[in-house]
């Protein structure tokens, strides 16, 4: 099987149903370890530092379906 037909079960419709799974599990996963405040923070501290922008400008470009490279 060709490596463009193996990615294609992979997604369905207009999502990635196996990125988003392992998104979730990941997401779960931190949570119950405990995480999501320690993740907090830090997400808090690199949008309040010099990288802020570039983050914010990655969030409005993902909200507007504008990824860089794909066409």
């Amino acid at each position: 099987m060709a490596q463009n037909e193996k990615n294609q079960g992979d997604q369905g419709g207009e999502g990635n149903y196996d990125a988003s799974r392992r998104y979730r599990e990941g997401l779960e996963k931190s949570v119950q370890e405990g995480k999501s405040e320690e993740l907090g923070k830090e997400a808090k501290t690199a949008l309040e530092g010099s990288e802020g922008g570039e983050l914010r400008q990655a969030e409005e470009q993902g909200k507007n379906a504008e990824i860089p490279g794909k066409k």
